[in-house]
C-alpha cells in the first residue's frame, strides 16, 4: 500500500515535469481558461491518469488497463472534444443517432466496455460483474462530475479513497494508487495553476471503483452501483438546466 501510494504521487511528479519540459511555452493544447479566467495547465491530468495505472497494474494488472483506458478516453475527450459545447450522456447519443460520433460518445462506451470487461475479470458470477462494471465506469464518471472547482475532483478522491486505505489485500492498494496521484495534484491544483481534465478525474475515478470491487460482495457491490448510478442521473438533470438555460 505505501509502496502505491508514494509510487504513484513521485510518478505523477516526474512524468508531469517530462511533460512541461518537452511542450513549448504557452502552447495552446496543453493549457486552458478555468472557471475564473485563469490560463491553467493540463500536464497534471496525463501524469496521472499514467501514475495511477502502472500503480493500479501492479496491485490488479486488469485494473490498471480499467484505468488506463479511462485515462486514455478521457484525454481524447480533452483534447478532441475541447470547444464542444455538449454536456451529459443524452447530448453525445443524441449527436450518435444523427450519425455523428462525438468525442464524449467514445469516452462513454470506452469507459463503460473497460469497465465491465475489469468487473468481468475481477469477479465470478454474472450479477457480480455486471455490478463491478457499473461501479467502474460509475465511479470514474462521479469523479469528473465533480470536477468544476479547483481541487473538487481530487479532494473528492482523497476522501472517497480513504476508507479503502483500511482494507487488506487489493482493495487498499488500489484505493492508495488513486489517492498518491491525487495527492500530488492537488497543491496546483487548488492553486489554480493546474487542472486534471477528463484525463485525471476518469483515471481517479476507476481506479476508487476497483478498489470497491476488490474490497466488496454482493451487497456492497450493490449499494455502490446504485449510488453512482443515482449520481450520474442526478449529474445528467443538472447538465440538461444547464445547456436550457445557455
Amino acid at each position: 500500500m505505501i509502496v502505491s501510494l508514494g509510487g504513484s504521487a513521485l510518478l505523477t511528479r516526474a512524468v508531469t515535469s517530462l511533460l512541461r519540459a518537452a511542450t513549448p511555452v504557452g502552447h495552446p493544447r496543453w493549457h486552458r481558461t478555468n472557471y475564473a479566467g485563469r490560463t491553467v495547465e493540463l500536464y497534471a491530468g496525463p501524469a496521472a491518469a499514467l501514475a495511477t495505472a502502472l500503480a493500479a497494474g501492479r496491485t490488479r494488472p486488469v485494473a490498471g488497463v480499467a484505468v488506463a483506458v479511462a485515462g486514455a478516453c478521457g484525454a481524447y475527450d480533452d483534447f478532441a472534444g475541447a470547444g464542444d459545447p455538449r454536456r451529459g450522456f443524452r447530448a453525445h447519443l443524441s449527436a450518435l443517432r444523427a450519425g455523428e460520433v462525438t468525442s464524449g460518445a467514445v469516452k462513454l462506451f470506452g469507459i463503460s466496455a473497460a469497465g465491465l470487461l475489469a468487473g468481468a475479470l475481477m469477479k465470478e458470477r454474472v450479477v457480480d460483474r455486471v455490478l463491478a462494471g457499473v461501479v467502474i465506469a460509475g465511479a470514474a464518471h462521479l469523479v469528473n462530475l465533480v470536477d468544476v472547482r479547483p481541487g473538487r475532483a481530487a479532494g473528492t478522491v482523497l476522501a472517497l479513497g480513504a476508507p479503502g486505505l483500511l482494507r487488506k489485500g487489493p482493495a487498499a492498494g488500489l484505493a492508495a494508487a488513486a489517492m498518491g496521484a491525487a495527492g500530488s495534484v492537488l497543491p496546483d491544483d487548488l492553486g489554480e495553476r493546474a487542472m486534471i481534465g477528463d484525463a485525471g478525474a476518469h483515471a481517479l475515478g476507476a481506479a476508487l471503483g476497483a478498489a470497491v470491487v476488490a474490497g466488496s460482495g454482493r451487497a456492497g457491490l450493490v449499494a455502490h452501483a446504485a449510488a453512482v448510478v443515482t449520481a450520474a442521473v442526478c449529474g445528467e438533470r443538472v447538465s440538461a438546466l444547464a445547456g436550457a438555460r445557455g
